[in-house]
């Protein structure tokens, strides 16, 4: 039996729809309009997410410039040390197999708290958890260039501490919208805030680089860590954990908001039933397709850019413009997918878990077909296939997030960080697979990874169309009374 924590936080008051319905009156209209306070949380998050995200990937764009790429061929150990380039800017003499260890270490540390990390928003409150890690990723940021000029040792602990705070800001993100979306509203919600993971694709890029060739590969880090203590004022100001804590927010939005809710998303204390989690099909489903999706999609991040290399000839620069193009196409196909997604519930035109179900499909069955026909095509032909398939995934990713809340609103801090657990796997296990399948064969290696990507592609989709639902789960659900278990 699992223990009952008993919550005194604000946020955990037992508040009902009940306790704002009017006597003898319909709920309160909707109350619309881009300037309503929980599209301006939306935003805050964005930003928020975008900048994390940059920071996620600042050494990715910085490394190129902090490594002596002269000194490679000679390069026989891992050397540790580090010398000024002419404009006083270190540079430092690691080779390919240290950089790998070092990029690697940040994902290495996201695994290691994703989980307890999602408890952790269950009772501590979700604002809570995402502010801390939102300023210690900012100030660890900024301080990798101090930790990297120490020797490759500090900046592998920076980057997996790092790596554990943005585990909790991940896992943050999804649970804000337990309590602030109507289920109406949750996709078009959930697309303004996973907009800000691809639009941080797009701007660790280009502006990145415009940084590091403007000014220096040290002003990535510091730019991106200030603005993240930026976000954090606007985020510890206006975002609340729910409406009734909020201290601006409109009663008639307020009245709205909560008259959305369902009996069930609403608590006096909190409990977590694993046995319950673990023999449920219905989470199942969404851990095993987000596993297949984010092969695919961590697969087509790190592929594209050295396949436009292979490909075409062109420069970094012309590169850096193609491999963000599928980042561009997925933040356009997702606001209009969960524009249409929302549409559709609100008229309900399809019962919710068949929505869940096409959209997702939507978002997997196209990087399924196209990927076995990448390797048949015209280069022109396949690049396009490859940002159109990513561009599709985004609608399965945004998909699987809301499904979260639809099957356990409760608990949708400690399930997000289960899902983004096994999202975060195939950053460990893909490229080390990539690696070694071109590595045996540079041209039937190509082939092989895009027909594995279309064949875990498919196998996700089919386990989600056979066991997913959109129902809140028996387990999910309220009690009226605080029992404790021992």
């Amino acid at each position: 039996m699992a223990p009952m924590l008993d919550t005194n936080t604000p946020e955990k008051e037992s508040v009902t729809p009940q306790n704002v319905q009017h006597d003898g009156q319909l709920p309160p209209n909707k109350v619309s309009g881009f300037c309503s306070f929980r599209y301006i949380q939306a935003t805050i998050l964005f930003f928020c997410s975008t900048i994390s995200f940059s920071q996620s990937m600042s050494l990715a764009i910085a490394i190129v410039a902090m490594v002596n790429n002269t000194s490679q061929h000679n390069q026989s150990s891992v050397s540790h040390e580090s010398h000024q380039e002419d404009t006083g800017v270190p540079v430092f003499d690691w080779n390919p197999e240290t950089q790998g260890i070092i990029l690697s270490s940040f994902a290495y540390g996201s695994l290691f708290t994703l989980i307890p990390s999602g408890y952790l928003a269950g009772v501590l409150g979700t604002r809570k958890v995402l502010g801390i890690g939102l300023v210690v990723t900012s100030l660890l940021t900024i301080l990798t260039p101090l930790a990297a000029s120490q020797g490759m040792i500090w900046i592998i602990l920076t980057r997996v501490t790092q790596g554990i705070f943005q585990g909790l800001i991940n896992v943050s993100f999804p649970s804000f919208w337990t309590k602030w979306a109507p289920p109406k509203e949750r996709a078009q919600l959930f697309g303004i805030l996973f907009c800000g993971y691809l639009v941080s694709n797009v701007l660790s890029f280009f502006l990145g680089g415009l940084i590091s060739h403007s000014l220096s590969w040290l002003y990535i880090f510091y730019i991106f860590g200030i603005l993240g203590f930026v976000c954090f004022a606007f985020f510890y100001f206006l975002v609340y954990d729910n409406p009734m804590t909020h201290p601006y927010i409109s009663d008639s939005e307020k009245e709205y908001i909560i008259s959305s809710w369902p009996e069930e998303a609403t608590s006096v204390g909190w409990s977590l039933p694993i046995k319950a989690m673990a023999r449920s099909r219905v989470l199942w489903a969404i851990f095993v397709t987000t596993f297949c999706l984010s092969c695919a999609v961590t697969s087509m991040s790190l592929m594209l850019p050295t396949l436009i290399s292979n490909i075409f000839d062109s420069d970094i620069r012309n590169n850096g413009f193609l491999s963000s193009l599928p980042s561009v196409a997925a933040a356009i196909i997702l606001i209009i997918g969960n524009i249409v997604a929302d549409l559709l519930t609100s008229k309900n035109v399809f019962r919710l878990v068949v929505i869940r179900k096409i959209f997702i499909s939507l978002g997997m069955l196209p990087g399924a077909v196209l990927f076995i026909a990448v390797p048949y095509v015209s280069n022109y032909t396949a690049v396009s296939f490859i940002i159109f398939s990513f561009g599709m995934q985004s609608l399965g990713v945004s998909g699987l997030q809301v499904n979260i809340i639809d099957v356990a609103a409760r608990y949708s801090g400690f399930v997000s960080g289960i899902v983004n657990f096994f999202g975060t796997l195939p950053s460990v296990i893909i490229p080390n697979l990539t690696g070694y399948l071109i590595n045996q064969d540079p041209i039937n290696g190509w082939k092989n990874i895009f027909f594995m990507s279309s064949g875990i592609v498919f196998s996700g989709m089919t386990f989600f169309l056979i066991f997913g639902h959109a129902e809140i789960q028996s387990w999910a659900k309220e009690r009226t009374t605080l029992i404790t278990r021992f």
